[in-house]
């Protein structure tokens, strides 16, 4: 399903939670010139079907139904170089993360299979403060329900436990260990969030 097909099935909240966050990030872009210096800057523009700056214009324009039809911003890898060189000094970088965001909660078919990356990595480091590969490709290929595409992983699989890099481990119950911050987090981007940040959530998060 395209870009507005699925903003008419959103229910009211979700749809203006989503028009919100797109005038933020125009709003990050606004002052943009299009001279190019972001693209020139961009280590994987050569993966990307539509360049950063072309992303910032179709984003001004309100052509949304181009721009989620692209995966391009998904092959952001938060490197900074765009943010950094940019002349007008807008955060680029932070526009991206935003719009992958967007891509993640209007749940397109396209970027289904980076979301559930995306879900399964995060879900991880808020259990155990770090990643596990092994259990996080689990989740995620159980998620993904491909066996086609699992088994093709297979042999890496393999590789990887006889030369140990990778071992099983039994997975772990209960909250996570940042699972506090990490409610902070959402808190403060719901617009929720405390004054302060208790000295325990700290103290937990040090610890983990």
């Amino acid at each position: 399903m395209n870009f507005e097909g699925v903003i008419k099935k959103l229910e009211d909240k979700d749809k203006q939670g989503i028009q919100e966050q797109l005038a933020q990030v125009k709003n990050m872009v606004k002052t943009c010139i299009q001279c190019g210096t972001c693209s020139a800057s961009c280590p994987n523009i050569e993966f990307m079907d539509i360049s950063p700056r072309k992303m910032w214009r179709m984003l001004l324009m309100d052509r949304f139904e181009e721009l989620f039809n692209s995966q391009s911003f998904y092959y952001c890898s938060t490197c900074y170089y765009c943010t950094l060189r940019c002349p007008r000094g807008l955060e680029l970088t932070n526009a991206m993360s935003a719009l992958k965001q967007i891509g993640s909660r209007l749940k397109l078919k396209h970027f289904r299979s980076s979301a559930l990356f995306y879900e399964a990595f995060m879900k991880n480091v808020r259990q155990y403060g770090r990643v596990r590969e092994m259990e996080m490709m689990t989740r995620y290929m159980l998620a993904l329900k491909s066996p086609g595409q699992s088994l093709s992983y297979a042999p890496l699989g393999v590789k990887l436990l006889v030369k140990g890099k990778i071992r099983p481990e039994l997975p772990s119950m209960g909250a996570g260990k940042l699972a506090a911050l990490f409610d902070q987090v959402l808190d403060h981007e719901s617009g929720h969030e405390s004054n302060q940040v208790s000295e325990q959530i700290l103290v937990q998060a040090q610890e983990g």
